[in-house]
């Protein structure tokens, strides 16, 4: 079973919107004016860079990235 990939949402004061990235998927990241829509779009994003990756042969990583709050010591 894959695990899908985590992704970060936050408030960004000088975009005025949310921010929304895939750390595991290299310049993956999405801005929406609602925490729903920087998602909505990132997960629009992450659906293109996966197939662009898939196309031009290069290597799509395993979802690994786990915020510090979910790792065991």
């Amino acid at each position: 079973m894959m695990k899908d990939y985590h992704i970060n949402i936050f408030y960004s004061e000088e975009d005025e919107g949310y921010i929304a990235d895939i750390p595991d998927l290299k310049a993956c990241s999405a801005f929406g004016e609602t925490q729903n829509k920087a998602l909505a779009e990132v997960l629009t994003a992450k659906e293109s860079w996966l197939k662009t990756a898939k196309l031009n042969g290069k290597p799509v990583p395993l979802p690994e990235y786990r915020p510090v709050i979910y790792q065991v010591a």
